[in-house]
């Protein structure tokens, strides 16, 4: 949850002990099984992401967590803010808008708020706020539909922030991006993630990038998820086997892990 004080900050207040497990998990789509055995537990603050190669299961993954597909068996356990579904904000990967409606930034974002119990929310300061967060500041008033794919991508990001969600949970929300922006966005969600404690859980297929930003992941391949710490997941031996090529992981002094596929140390 987000708190507006007087001067226009944003302070969190995170449900401590707040987690999201996986237990003994099997997801699939009726007789269909496409991922078996899943565990994991997400704790409020982590930086989550889902990686792993095309058509693995991690949309699959990622519809079970926001409780959109039913486990085969096993459970998943939502406790503190990760039950309350008015403390979680999603961005899908596109959104199906009518190009025909006269529509600002302004309307499209605020879109974000509605059905949520406000929790004491002004939407000006708080829409004021995610749109400085992705990028677009300033811009509340402009036509939604004159901005570039990748705008539009950001303001579907701030949709998600408005509504001041202890849980941002985001398919892909990087892609149409160049990588200037999407670097942009990227490090404003981690230190959301670092100062405010702000939890996500971001699927993506870029794994470098993933590397640079994540404390967790959730590896999916081969009909499993493996799922821990970066320094567990990211080694390079996973790595080779879930994407079947070459991976090569450089840790340098400044904490950053820099991975690459298909190349080979020298």
């Amino acid at each position: 949850m987000i708190h507006v004080h007087s001067h226009g900050a944003q302070s969190y207040s995170a449900k401590e002990g707040a987690s999201l497990k996986a237990i003994g998990v099997q997801l699939g789509y009726g007789r269909r099984v496409i991922l078996g055995n899943v565990n994991f537990e997400v704790r409020t603050g982590d930086f989550w992401f889902i990686v792993g190669p095309n058509g693995e299961g991690k949309t699959t993954l990622l519809r079970a967590i926001l409780r959109r597909l039913s486990p085969l068996s096993g459970k998943f356990e939502y406790t503190g803010d990760f039950a309350l579904r008015d403390h979680v904000g999603f961005v899908p990967q596109s959104c199906n808008f009518n190009p025909t409606l006269p529509t600002t930034i302004r309307e499209f974002v605020t879109l974000g708020t509605v059905g949520i119990e406000q929790r004491q929310l002004t939407k000006g300061d708080h829409l004021a706020w995610a749109l400085e967060k992705v990028g677009l500041a300033g811009m509340a008033h402009c036509d939604y539909w004159s901005l570039s794919g990748g705008q539009r991508q950001r303001a579907l990001v701030a949709r998600a922030l408005v509504r001041c969600p202890s849980i941002l949970i985001a398919d892909e929300p990087t892609s149409g991006l160049d990588l200037c922006v999407e670097d942009s966005l990227l490090k404003s969600l981690a230190e959301l993630n670092r100062a405010e404690r702000l939890t996500l859980i971001l699927v993506t297929h870029d794994l470098a990038v993933a590397a640079r930003y994540g404390t967790h992941f959730a590896l999916v391949h081969d009909g499993r998820v493996e799922a821990g710490p970066a320094g567990v997941i990211l080694n390079p031996a996973a790595l080779e086997q879930a994407y079947r090529v070459p991976v090569q992981v450089c840790h340098e002094p400044s904490g950053l892990v820099n991975v690459r596929i298909g190349s080979v140390a020298s």
